[in-house]
């Protein structure tokens, strides 16, 4: 009878402590060292053993930090009202956001025509990543009028919350007009900032909100880490 390869070996007995609770999701596992000393082999087999147990999604490497059991992946709602917050909490995750780029530029012509502006205006940029117990899910970037809202931009320095700033201009509700789905794989400072592999899936959307009048007040888009949101599209 053949002998079951060490590797394969390895990687059952890793599995085993997963489904046993030893290791939940998002926690990090022993580092190949540990683990080679641990089953008396050398990092070769470990890596090969951690390679396979990723190809089957079980778990995943972060470049720099190690070698992490893959979380259950948060249902993440896109229908008329897409809030950040109100989404994570309904799925029992704490919501956070940390702001990478406030700035004030000329509009591009996709910018410009999605949020019906002359080129020549300044839009206001939001640039940041959306957490879910303190995990990096997406990078986002928002895109407003200047003109229209000249203020926002210290606004969501203070709030770090879309809802919140535009309410301070007077903006009480807005809804999704429209949604763009594309699964990308991540790039160089994606992957940074999400804490995947280069080339790892990503699922991009891009949205058009307008207010009650049906005007449009934000142009964005989210590239969400694929292996942990699931995004799930309710009628818009």
């Amino acid at each position: 009878m053949p002998r079951t390869a060490i590797w394969t070996s390895i990687a059952s007995a890793l599995t085993s402590d997963i489904a046993e609770g030893r290791y939940g999701p998002g926690d990090k596992l022993p580092t190949e060292a540990a683990l080679a000393a641990r089953f008396g082999v050398n990092r070769h087999t470990v890596r090969r053993a951690l390679g396979a147990m990723a190809e089957s999604g079980l778990v995943h490497a972060r470049r720099g930090s190690g070698v992490f059991v893959a979380q259950t992946p948060t249902d993440y709602p896109i229908g008329r009202r897409v809030r950040f917050h109100q989404n994570l909490a309904a799925a029992g995750r704490t919501p956070a956001k940390t702001i990478l780029t406030l700035e004030t530029r000329a509009a591009d012509e996709r910018e410009g025509k999605a949020l019906h502006i002359e080129l020549t205006q300044q839009v206001h940029v939001y640039e940041g990543l959306s957490l879910a117990d303190d995990t990096p899910i997406a990078v986002f970037r928002s895109v407003f009028s200047a003109k229209r809202f000249p203020g926002l931009l210290q606004d969501l320095d203070q709030t770090k919350s879309v809802t919140a700033a535009l309410q301070r201009h007077g903006i009480n509700d807005y809804t999704r007009a429209s949604t763009r789905l594309t699964a990308k794989q991540a790039n160089a400072t994606q992957a940074l900032h999400l804490r995947i592999c280069e080339g790892a899936p990503i699922l991009r959307t891009v949205g058009i909100n307008v207010d009650e009048d049906g005007t449009p007040i934000e142009y964005g888009h989210t590239w969400f880490a694929g292996e942990r949101v699931t995004l799930t599209v309710d009628d818009l």
